[in-house]
């Protein structure tokens, strides 16, 4: 059975982002979402996976960078809720980040029931079929064994393995080795089909969109932020309104009443 989110009957306006990947390279795009967290006028922000470049266990929120961005959750949430669903760069984040931030976790996936519709929201790394090498890697790193013996290493070792990985997965990419591949059209419609709604919403690809499933079937695409690359500077807030429209936004728009 597929978790149920529930909206109160009083919220009017829900936001969605994902793919911020937070790091101290991204200074601008860091404050920005701090901004953003701190004046939107929803009644409710989810966060749907790679919030954060890395996550390599909740001890690594006592980290300088990290502790402001558990400050800036934090801050939020005791105005509004917060949710959180993992993403494959932040799926270890635990309960103790949480219950620092104060924020709710969501499993992926999760079926967002608001305003007399069903909504599914997951982070989209799953659906990526096609990508045989990453779901093999995805199937190794969520076993709980593998998991337990990695958060059994020191802190310093973790972020050093995370720093590798990400090194030799750019390398993959740039050499075109392994590329970053869509979500497979049928695993979606047999997700919203079990989840019995109609609209998936989903971060992952960096390619914001609207895709028609067939049959009153579609996805909704989460833009990446960053607003740390000059030439093409990106941040966008998805809002679904207690009318059933999905608007696409800008952190600064968001916080507007």
């Amino acid at each position: 059975m597929i978790h149920a989110w529930v909206a109160p009957p009083h919220w009017r306006a829900i936001d969605f982002i994902s793919d911020l990947h937070l790091a101290p390279a991204l200074p601008m795009t860091a404050a920005a979402w701090a901004a953003y967290l701190k004046g939107t006028t929803a009644d409710a922000v989810c966060m749907l996976g790679d919030v954060f470049e890395a996550w390599v266990g909740d001890d690594s929120r006592q980290q300088p960078f990290e502790q402001g961005l558990v400050a800036a959750i934090a801050a939020a949430s005791k105005r509004i809720p917060v949710a959180f669903m993992g993403g494959n760069r932040d799926f270890l984040v635990g309960p103790d980040l949480c219950a620092a931030a104060g924020m709710s976790a969501l499993p992926d996936p999760t079926v967002l029931r608001a305003f007399g519709q069903r909504w599914l929201l997951v982070h989209g790394d799953a659906q990526c079929l096609d990508d045989q090498r990453y779901q093999a890697f995805r199937a190794q790193v969520r076993a709980p064994a593998w998991q337990q013996a990695f958060l059994a290493q020191p802190l310093d070792e973790r972020l050093a393995i995370a720093r590798t990985m990400r090194q030799e997965s750019m390398k993959r990419q740039a050499s075109q080795v392994e590329t970053s591949g869509d979500l497979d059209a049928e695993a979606c419609r047999a997700l919203l089909r079990e989840a019995e709604a109609q609209t998936m919403v989903h971060g992952h690809t960096h390619r914001p969109a609207e895709h028609d499933l067939v049959g009153g079937l579609r996805r909704v695409v989460l833009s990446d932020w960053d607003l740390d690359d000059a030439q093409h500077p990106r941040a966008e807030v998805l809002r679904l309104s207690a009318d059933g429209r999905l608007q696409r936004l800008s952190p600064q728009q968001a916080c507007q009443r």
